[in-house]
């Protein structure tokens, strides 16, 4: 990965904090006269609030609703994870490329809620079951940095916390993000802890100590709660905000609804919504959280006059002529620029001068003509400014990054009428290249490794270019700034933008993520050559583990950007089990480029480009099959078919219509996890499943969410999902039957084939079942019980049943050779006998 030099770090990290935490991946967004008078009252408000929880989705977007665009406030939701170890609902994505569309979808909810969004570098590495482990995997004081680091920079009047700290959240994440919250509390204002944070190089920040720290006991009913506990504030997010038309929890329904990979979309309620507060630290208020908090410019010296000049606005304002508060506005900015630098005069400069753009309808952007660019090549431009209103706009100058000719001469807005520049822009070879910052080395198993402490919290990359405008409004100097983006109109979604891409000159993809040898046999591994630049040539390779081998390099030349090529490799394994990555790499130019280009694209989010190394692993493993056609009913973001491919199995993906069709020609049918929560027409069609089974087939079933099941009979008898799960991926499996045919047939099942398993073990076990289903594995986490639910087997007539919570959908494709040989066991259950 390209590294950029330090001036260039420093100007893209400004621009991200000039733009805000985390909104940089869209236009801003229109402001209708109800949206700018309240913007308008908010310039009066200078306080912070900060929500705190563990994951995306789990933030209360009622709440910072309120706090944004109610009590106009400075709301923020600083989340402990990016929601890596969550499940996906709607399409393949897992691990961190799930923890990049969980925070795309937590901005949107912010674009909606207006609050701003926080990170710490904390992994989700799946569910937890006690906070300590979560602490301990996590490293507790590292994480606790984050959080201090988050007080510091936000500096929160007010921090709320979405759990308690008694395990009542039930998670372990949750109640970790609980205890963080209070320790950072206590720790944020003392300069001893975590002094790097201080210095130039650790951000420049200085201590700060909230005021008060709350739990917003949202599933409390007072009048169930013991008198003798501290008293709850009220809170009611079901006011109505007569300036938006919606009440907080109407517009929190649609925050919420953004959280679509998890299946949240939410109902709008109307009416009251009581949520409380219960307070945890600092001095105790009246009826009203924030009483005793100076939330007005009183806080900041030398601001009377200034005050005085935002109520004028705000009395001035007019609805059906808001440029005429403009001047009000230009002397408030000429007022803020005299007053000594702070965080709070810092960040009413930005909102005051983002009121001005939209009461004087102005809009800048700057468009790229291409989605993508390389370091070292050119890029062309077209930069806009449009003003809407009657006022006396001029653009002074305008500033493109690398430009290879000066800007446009000084001019004069015409009012309406958009004034255009096109630039070329010539990349510099040392241009940072697109891939999330937080994946750029790579993680321990709970952390993210993050050189630059500069961007610790940041919720996304600064964007690679931007593009600055200086205007004159009514005689006063106004700098706005706008991302180099691209531009596009989708067919279905209309108008679309995404953040310009800076990618390698040759990327590399290969074709499979897993290879699987099941013997010493040499195998073909297909890679594919893409060209990021016209004309470029090079020669690829592919680089193994020690004790495997593979074919010579291949020379690579391309005519066209865009233009693809097919690379086959011969690559022999050793002659015992092995497992290990084998890269691909190019040589361009005297310098060498090994990663994949992965685009995460769907319609509710802008569209996310990284680019990982571009890796397969590899896994040598004896692992024998029986049967050669497997039907597969796909539930949402499933690779395990590409799995069963690589052990040698004709795989058919089966519509509904299919089910309703012949089953008779498939050695086995597999369901994919969550098929059952997400395919309504399995209710209908279960019996026809176990009718095939009755005729001799094998029915494998994975797990489903306890949940919204559209059918209670997954099986041929009574079975009842639980919510128990192993979440300690080394824990011990105990082979309750060893000569079970699940356990020896065709692969003899050891201790060692759960070795290497990812995240977790299973989950969503079965608590009960009838006795005719046999249990041949148990498992548990520490101090638990055997969980023997995990994996049942029952005969029904001529064929065979499986249901298995065993998190099979995580190691195949993860290449954990153990998981190959016992999933080859379960799909060859009905030719065991």
């Amino acid at each position: 990965m390209v590294r950029p030099p330090a001036v260039v770090v420093a100007l893209v990290l400004l621009a991200a904090l000039l733009a805000g935490a985390g909104l940089l991946a869209q236009p801003p967004a229109p402001a209708g006269t109800g949206d700018l008078l309240l913007a308008l009252r908010k310039l009066l408000v200078v306080g912070n609030v900060l929500y705190v929880a563990a994951h995306p989705d789990d933030e209360n977007t009622a709440m910072l609703a309120y706090l944004s665009r109610g009590r106009l406030v400075r709301a923020g939701y600083l989340a402990m994870t990016r929601g890596d170890g969550g499940q996906n609902l709607i399409g393949p994505e897992t691990g961190e490329r799930m923890g990049v569309l969980r925070t795309q979808e937590l901005l949107a909810a912010r674009r909606v809620d207006r609050a701003e969004q926080l990170f710490t570098r904390a992994v989700d590495f799946g569910y937890s079951k006690s906070p300590e482990e979560t602490l301990s995997i996590w490293g507790k004081e590292a994480v606790l940095s984050d959080v201090v680091r988050a007080y510091r920079a936000f500096r929160p009047d007010v921090v709320v916390t979405r759990f308690p700290t008694n395990g009542d959240g039930g998670h372990g994440h949750h109640t970790a993000s609980a205890i963080l919250a209070g320790e950072a509390f206590a720790a944020s204002g003392d300069p001893s802890r975590f002094p790097e944070q201080l210095t130039p190089a650790g951000g420049g920040l200085t201590p700060w100590k909230p005021r008060r720290l709350f739990w917003n006991a949202w599933r409390v009913k007072p009048e169930e709660r013991d008198p003798k506990l501290p008293r709850l504030l009220t809170v009611d997010l079901g006011a109505f905000n007569p300036f938006l038309g919606r009440s907080y929890a109407e517009i929190a329904a649609e925050s919420r609804t953004f959280h679509k990979s998890q299946g949240f979309g939410a109902a709008e309620r109307r009416g009251t919504v009581p949520n409380y507060l219960e307070l945890v630290a600092g001095d105790a208020p009246g009826a009203d959280f924030l009483e005793g908090v100076d939330l007005t410019w009183g806080r900041v010296p030398g601001s009377a006059s200034l005050r005085a000049t935002l109520e004028e606005a705000v009395r001035s304002f007019r609805p059906e002529r808001p440029h005429e508060v403009v001047p009000v506005l230009l002397k408030a900015h000429r007022q803020v620029a005299a007053l000594d630098a702070s965080p709070w005069v810092d960040a009413k400069r930005r909102e005051l001068e983002e009121v001005i753009r939209a009461a004087s309808g102005i809009w800048v952007e700057a468009i790229a003509a291409v989605p993508s660019a390389n370091p070292g090549g050119e890029v062309k431009v077209t930069a806009t400014a449009l003003c809407r209103s009657p006022l006396d706009v001029s653009l002074e100058r305008l500033d493109l990054p690398f430009a290879v000719a000066p800007g446009p001469a000084p001019a004069k807005l015409v009012q309406n009428e958009p004034l255009k520049h096109e630039a070329v822009l010539a990349l510099p070879e040392t241009l940072e290249e697109t891939h999330p910052y937080w994946l750029v080395e790579p993680p321990s198993r709970g952390l993210f490794t993050v050189e630059d402490p500069r961007r610790v919290g940041l919720a996304e990359n600064p964007d690679a270019l931007v593009a600055s405008f200086t205007l004159t409004v009514g005689g006063e100097r106004l700098l706005l700034t706008s991302p180099v983006r691209y531009r596009w109109t989708d067919p279905v979604q209309g108008e679309r933008y995404r953040p310009l891409e800076v990618l390698p000159k040759l990327t590399l993809h290969l074709e499979d993520r897993v290879s699987l040898f099941r013997d010493a046999s040499p195998r073909e591994v297909r890679v594919v050559a893409r060209a990021g630049r016209k004309g470029v040539s090079g020669s690829v390779r592919l680089s193994v583990p020690d004790g495997w081998t593979a074919s010579a390099p291949q020379q690579v030349s391309f005519g066209e950007e865009g233009e693809e090529k097919v690379l086959s490799f011969r690559v022999t394994p050793p002659a015992g089990p092995s497992a290990g990555s084998a890269r691909a790499e190019a040589t361009v130019e005297g310098r060498t480029f090994s990663h994949d280009l992965v685009r995460v694209d769907y319609p509710h989010v802008p569209v996310q480009t990284l680019t990982p190394p571009a890796e397969v692993r590899l896994v040598r493993a004896d692992v024998a099959t029986r049967g050669g056609s497997v039907g597969y009913v796909a539930g949402p973001g499933d690779e395990v078919p590409e799995a069963l491919r690589q052990m040698g199995y004709r795989v058919t993906l089966l519509t509904d219509e299919d089910l309703e069709g012949d089953l008779s020609g498939y050695d086995a049918v597999v369901t994919g996890v969550r098929a059952y929560n997400t395919r309504p027409r399995l209710k209908a069609l279960q019996e026809r499943l176990l009718d095939y089974v009755a005729a001799g087939g094998t029915l494998v079933v994975q797990y489903s969410t306890s949940q919204d099941l559209v059918t209670d009979r997954l099986g041929p008898y009574p079975l009842k999902l639980s919510r128990e799960r192993v979440t300690v991926e080394e824990a011990p499996v105990t082979l309750l039957l060893p000569e079970h045919p699940l356990s020896t047939r065709p692969n003899r099942i050891t201790p060692a084939d759960f070795d290497g398993w990812v995240q977790e073990r299973g989950l969503y076990f079965p608590g009960t079942w009838d006795p005719r289903y046999e249990a041949p594995f148990a498992t548990s986490d520490p101090g638990e019980p055997a969980r023997p639910g995990g994996l049942l087997f029952a005969r029904h007539g001529k064929g065979a049943f499986v249901y298995t919570g065993y998190a099979f959908f995580r190691q195949l494709p993860a290449g954990v050779p153990g998981a190959y040989r016992l999933f080859a066991n379960l799909v060859s259950a009905g030719a065991s006998r």
